[in-house]
């Protein structure tokens, strides 16, 4: 099993490629001129944002606020810039992980590439493990937030994507719907 270990990146960012409503999203990780990208979905974006904050906040939470751990995210970690290029898929991911080690006050995220479980002669999945210190997870999560909320707006009723000609609204019992419905 290739794994793909950052102990500290030098970058580690979530992003998207394309349009709303057809983008495809990556995590990218690089130091010492490596860069390995994994793709992966929007909804796990979202959910490693989100479990990394709650994270953060129960360590801060169980020490009592004695742990080097920011509320929010640090204004010098933040990073806006675009993925790096070339991107590529080095696997997509099917399943992530999160850690804290109290021993070194850093986050361990670790993404397993998806396997195809029938395939019986298949190589043991890639993985890629990154430890980052808290403030670098916070900065990290309000990248991934921002990337995950740029997409297409949701509708009002149903909280599902809108796109330009409105969807198929399931609070509107199949009618069409758009951005006008209330």
């Amino acid at each position: 099993m290739p794994v793909f270990d950052y102990d500290p990146p030098e970058r580690f960012v979530a992003g998207a490629m394309g349009q709303p409503g057809a983008r495809a999203f990556f995590l990218q990780a690089r130091a010492e001129g490596r860069l390995t990208t994994v793709a992966l979905e929007k909804l796990q974006v979202a959910a490693l944002a989100g479990r990394l904050d709650e994270l953060l906040d129960e360590v801060l939470r169980r020490s009592g606020g004695t742990a080097q751990v920011p509320a929010v995210a640090p204004a010098d970690l933040a990073d806006d810039a675009p993925l790096d290029v070339p991107l590529a898929e080095d696997f997509r991911v099917g399943t992530m992980a999160l850690a804290w080690d109290p021993d070194t006050s850093q986050v361990v995220i670790e993404a397993q590439e998806i396997i195809d479980e029938d395939d019986l002669d298949a190589p043991e999945p890639a993985m890629l493990r990154v430890r980052i210190s808290a403030g670098a997870a916070r900065a990290f999560t309000r990248r991934a937030l921002q990337i995950v909320a740029a997409g297409r707006p949701p509708c009002p009723l149903c909280g599902q994507p809108l796109d330009p000609e409105g969807h198929v609204c399931v609070r509107l019992n199949g009618y069409r719907g758009g951005e006008a419905a209330t």
